[in-house]
């Protein structure tokens, strides 16, 4: 068996089958039958391929060859290709098919190719393999990546292993235990209860007789994948001078594919010429941080080491270095992996930029994004100088172990003016506090937990002015987990929430303002924005009342039925969300109603009443749910007033009983 990927195929070809087919033993030619087990996907399929690629098989004369040579059974080998000639119909009359040849088998050698990729468990294409070794005497030769059989073997069935896992170590009690990070815990969970490596060893120590490994020279092998890129003289030069970079990402990937990393090349040339024509002056170093990321993505992905989502969610650099902050300094396990891939691929090579969005994306996509890859470049313009990074963001994207100790007071300080001038966005601020609590409690700042409360406090009130309503706060604190939580943290937190809700209603009278604005003169952008961006929000609460009858009543007649049909399925599907905007609604109906008064029937009119009554529903299905709610309230209040009275004659009847025992106790004693 054959350690290996790319080459050990062309190995086979060149070397060993030649060498198979000219040799003579005991005055014998050997026959070499090739098939690679790539997609297989049921033993069958493995039967069709030995047939298809060796004979087109026989006819009515069989059984007459059969008692000519005292043949009572037909091997193995043979009765599959009978199987698929009599499925396919292939026969021959005659005598031309030579059985003898046919049936021989002790000069044919068997290859089977790319064990780890077929779709069949492993074990069985063994079990099946061990009938021409074992029944028929065939010599086989059997190829595969060792490595990458033992990821599969280890990885099928992944969610039901990491389930029983989790049980038996809650069971154990060992969940609780902090001497190891809880991924590492459940893989060694499931490796010692699911070890189907074991019984891949017993099979091959059974099975496989002789064992060699493929170790072909990587320089000189890599030194012919970029032959390929000669045209381009300065994409070979960098390839060239970075060989090392390609040789260390390769071995750390953990995989001896060659074929992805040939891919993850062409995908490298693909970059180099993209930023060499928009982004000329960009700095050798990010260009090599550039080819260990995508060759490490590359893997990452097509290795089966992670799913394709797995930087799904992963926005920018500054998002990747938050993450693996968040995962160093404040021991965030849940960020395990992104901590280890950092650790794995960039081990030993400074970089401050080392996450890019469009190499992600285009490798998991095939899609050259140029919105985001002139995204990143303009970021790596703008921010790669640390001089020039503002001073928070260096705190949040870098560990601040790595800020030299005479820049650390110059930076806190940065960061506190900054604060006072509300120059940096609220969750940011949150984000920051954390950090400063942290420091505080390591002695690494002056500054006391109340004095660092109060400064922050008005920092986030002037910052509320200019900054923007944070829709995911969880995801947001998520790069962060805040190990130093604790009654100050929930002050600011609070004072935060305050302030983000106050920035959501002004983000909503903003939209309620930019919206209505459309009625009556550009329905279309209404209905577009209304649709997609007013169903599950109160709209109506933050827009005067009297400027949205004023606008509906110059509306045309079909509008005003369109804009009430809207209203309707709105309320049916999503009324518990916009509840907060029933009072305007009310005020809204009551306007009409009012304006309606003594008018003339006329269209326009019988529109808007129409409009009034369909406002009445809404209403009405509001005041019904508040009555069913007040009910219920009161259902539980009737039944907590019962209790309670039990309970109060209970205490009565206990007192009372106590009182008379103390008094008989009293006497007694008198």
């Amino acid at each position: 068996m054959e350690n290996g990927d790319l080459g050990k195929t062309y190995f086979w070809n060149n070397k060993v089958r030649k060498k198979i087919e000219t040799m003579q033993l005991n005055g014998k030619k050997y026959t070499t039958i090739y098939m690679s087990l790539y997609g297989i996907s049921n033993l069958e399929e493995i039967s069709k391929k030995i047939f298809i690629e060796t004979t087109q098989l026989m006819d009515k004369n069989l059984r007459k060859f059969m008692d000519s040579h005292k043949q009572t059974t037909i091997p193995e080998y043979a009765k599959k290709g009978i199987d698929m000639a009599n499925f396919f119909g292939v026969t021959q009359s005659g005598d031309k098919v030579k059985y003898s040849d046919f049936f021989s088998t002790d000069d044919k050698v068997l290859c089977f190719d790319d064990l780890e990729r077929a779709n069949v468990d492993v074990i069985d294409i063994l079990g099946y393999i061990n009938n021409f070794v074992e029944h028929d005497h065939i010599k086989t030769i059997i190829i595969c990546n060792e490595k990458e059989l033992s990821t599969k073997l280890k990885s099928s069935n992944i969610e039901m292993k990491t389930f029983i896992a989790t049980y038996l170590l809650d069971k154990q009690g060992d969940l609780k235990d902090t001497d190891k990070p809880m991924v590492e815990k459940i893989r060694d969970k499931i490796e010692h209860v699911f070890d189907k490596a074991n019984d891949y060893e017993r099979i091959k120590e059974k099975l496989i007789g002789e064992t060699f490994e493929y170790a072909p020279k990587f320089d000189y092998i890599i030194n012919g994948l970029l032959m390929r890129y000669e045209n381009n003289q300065d994409l070979i030069r960098f390839l060239r001078e970075n060989t090392g970079l390609i040789i260390t990402t390769f071995n750390r990937s953990g995989t001896r594919n060659l074929r992805i990393l040939k891919h993850a090349l062409n995908d490298f040339k693909k970059i180099y010429e993209m930023v060499s024509k928009y982004y000329q002056n960009t700095s050798n170093r990010v260009i090599q941080t550039m080819l260990i990321f995508t060759i490490a993505v590359s893997f990452e992905i097509k290795a089966g080491r992670i799913t394709k989502d797995k930087f799904l969610n992963i926005k920018d650099n500054e998002e990747y270095k938050s993450l693996l902050v968040s995962s160093r300094v404040l021991l965030d396990n849940r960020q395990f992996y992104i901590k280890e891939f950092d650790n794995n691929y960039y081990y030993n090579f400074k970089a401050d930029y080392r996450f890019f969005k469009f190499i992600e994306y285009y490798v998991r996509t095939r899609i050259f994004d140029m919105k985001i890859f002139k995204e990143n470049m303009e970021t790596i313009r703008n921010t790669i100088d640390l001089e020039n990074l503002p001073a928070y963001k260096r705190l949040l994207t870098e560990e601040y172990w790595k800020i030299p100790d005479d820049q650390f007071s110059d930076l806190i300080e940065e960061i506190l003016e900054d604060i006072k001038k509300g120059e940096i966005e609220l969750i940011d601020i949150v984000k920051i506090f954390a950090y400063f609590q942290y420091f505080a409690k390591r002695g690494l700042i002056k500054y006391d937990i109340k004095t660092l409360k109060s400064l922050f406090f008005n920092g986030m009130n002037i910052a509320s002015l200019k900054s923007k309503y944070c829709p995911n706060v969880e995801e947001e604190l998520g790069k962060v987990i805040i190990q130093t939580a604790g009654e100050d943290l929930d002050d600011v937190m609070r004072h935060f929430n305050k302030l983000n809700i106050q920035l959501l209603e002004k983000l909503y009278r903003e939209k309620a303002d930019e919206i209505f604005k459309c009625i009556p003169m550009k329905m279309e952008l209404f209905y577009e924005r209304f649709d997609k961006e007013c169903m599950d929000i109160p709209i109506f609460k933050y827009y005067d009342v009297y400027q949205i009858f004023q606008r509906i009543s110059c509306a045309t007649n079909e509008d005003i039925m369109l804009i009430k049909e809207k209203l309707a399925n709105r309320a049916s599907k999503n009324f518990e969300k916009i509840k907060d905007e029933f009072n305007n609604i009310n005020q809204l109906k009551s306007i009409i109603d009012e304006y309606l008064k003594g008018k003339e029937t006329t269209i326009k009119n019988v529109m808007l009443n129409d409009f009034s009554k369909e406002l009445g529903y809404i209403l009405e299905k509001n005041r019904y749910s508040v009555k069913k709610e007040v009910k219920i309230e009161d259902k539980h209040w009737r039944q907590n007033v019962k209790k309670n009275n039990r309970y109060n004659r209970y205490n009565r009847t206990k007192k009372n009983k106590e009182n008379y025992y103390n008094k008989k106790i009293e006497i007694k004693k008198v």
